[in-house]
């Protein structure tokens, strides 16, 4: 039977389950942080959320500080582990094909959910999360499985802009379909609990995996495969040639790319991570199904990022339409930090509706200036830079928000906005140099270089 060449199936039911459980991980923890730290059961009611009950001020601070450093050390222990194994496996895949890493962090996704329901089901000891979110970032984790994705894509798209379009459009596919869950975890959770959530998410990974191995038909052999060479030794192999065998302007290029990724990546994630808990504390109180919702809006970002690429690549260039995009993001994380009512914190939405254009352009530009069989190497060095940008904001705002709650639990947004200045100096430094055309240009010297890739 002849295999298909669609990852974004693959990413659509990966998004799904993955952020059906995603808004419930915070809940689930701040749920058993309430009950462990003052001996009583977590308050709730049809409308509102714990601190709409009357209760002390102190518990809910108390709480937050310690479901914050809970996620901080979640974080910190699966960080390097899941940034080895994607250097790994997405490097790896420019000799072995991208299957590889796209489908190892599927089982990932499976040992951690499967593990959740156990700690739901049985109310095992919380802690236990730590160890099932290490064991699972054994397997790589999304970024790995993204990296695959759109190292994929590259395989398969030769034109520079409809490279941009696929990228952008696994971005779309990823928003709405985790916008979808979003919006049902909290009545899937006020119906049934934590447990049926859990079950369903691991049914999904399952599906999916299965999908990867039957279904999904290869893109990459490299052309000069060597049997013997152990993977490790490829993989150094394949980042040395990335920056070795091109232009010192070509690799600052890419350099500075690499590093507007990563500072967009860092501010844009480390703000985000917070609003779930901002959202539960006071003075917004949010319910679960006020939460879900708010997800749901807040996943739109991509179908309106996408429809902007759309638009944008007709008539600007990629570091305009990138500079656009940041504007978008460091405006509605400035909005957040002085978000007061429920009506203010849906509307913070508004100016972030194109936050999620300067990934996909970001990752096509990097893609236009090296050659199709660096693709891999390519990746994994921007997987890998996203996860650790990922775990390192995660980390840093969530015990930054853990110190400042108290007296100003915006401020960690505003620190966000105010970081995305960075990458826009950066985007300044890169208009400058004029990458696109003299980066395609080398492109197509390297390609004719090492060899084109197989055509599809």
């Amino acid at each position: 039977m002849k295999g298909l060449y669609f990852v974004e199936p693959v990413v659509a039911l990966y998004s799904f389950a993955c952020f059906l459980i995603y808004p419930l991980v915070s809940q689930y923890v701040y749920r058993r942080m309430w009950q462990d730290l003052t001996n009583t059961t977590y308050p709730t009611t049809d409308n509102a959320s714990s601190c709409m009950v009357n209760t002390n001020q102190s518990s809910h601070e108390k709480v937050q500080r310690a479901a914050s450093l809970f996620s901080l050390y979640n974080e910190l222990f699966s960080m390097i582990p899941s940034l080895i194994v994607t250097l790994l496996l997405v490097a790896y895949s420019d000799h072995r094909g991208r299957k590889i890493s796209i489908a190892l962090p599927l089982v990932g996704s499976l040992v951690y959910t499967s593990s959740f329901l156990a700690i739901s089901f049985f109310e095992l000891n919380i802690y236990l999360l730590i160890v099932a979110n290490f064991a699972s970032s054994l397997f790589g984790g999304v970024g790995t499985m993204l990296g695959g994705c759109f190292s994929y894509i590259a395989d398969l798209c030769s034109d520079g802009k409809l490279k941009t379009l696929r990228m952008a459009g696994v971005d779309m596919v990823l928003g709405l379909l985790s916008g979808v869950a979003s919006i049902s975890t909290g009545y899937f959770l006020r119906a049934s609990g934590f447990n049926w959530p859990f079950f369903t998410a691991f049914l999904c990974h399952a599906a999916n995996l299965l999908y990867v191995i039957v279904l999904l038909e290869e893109t990459w052999k490299s052309p000069d495969l060597q049997e013997m060479q152990p993977p490790l030794k490829k993989l150094v192999t394949g980042v040395y040639r990335l920056f070795a065998l091109a232009s010192r302007r070509r690799n600052m290029v890419l350099i500075l790319l690499l590093l507007i990724f990563f500072t967009y990546s860092f501010s844009n994630i480390g703000g985000l991570a917070l609003v779930t808990l901002y959202e539960l504390n006071e003075p917004l109180c949010w319910s679960e199904i006020l939460i879900g919702y708010g997800s749901a809006l807040s996943t739109l970002v991509f179908l309106t990022s996408f429809i902007g690429v759309f638009i944008l690549s007709h008539c600007l260039p990629n570091v305009a339409i990138v500079f656009v995009g940041l504007l978008s993001i460091m405006s509605g994380l400035i909005m957040t930090a002085f978000a007061r009512t429920t009506l203010a914190m849906f509307l913070v939405r508004v100016p972030m509706l194109l936050a999620i254009m300067p990934a996909p352009v970001l990752r096509s530009m990097m893609s236009k200036i090296v050659s199709k069989s660096e693709q891999g190497a390519l990746f994994a060095c921007v997987a890998c830079l996203e996860n650790l940008s990922s775990n390192v904001a995660f980390a840093v705002f969530n015990s930054l928000y853990a110190a400042t709650v108290a007296w100003f639990p915006g401020f960690s947004f505003l620190l966000a906005g105010g970081l995305c200045l960075l990458p826009v100096a950066l985007l300044g430094v890169v208009a400058f140099l004029g990458p696109d055309e003299a980066g395609e240009a080398e492109a197509l010297i390297a390609g004719e270089e090492a060899g084109d890739a197989p055509s599809i």
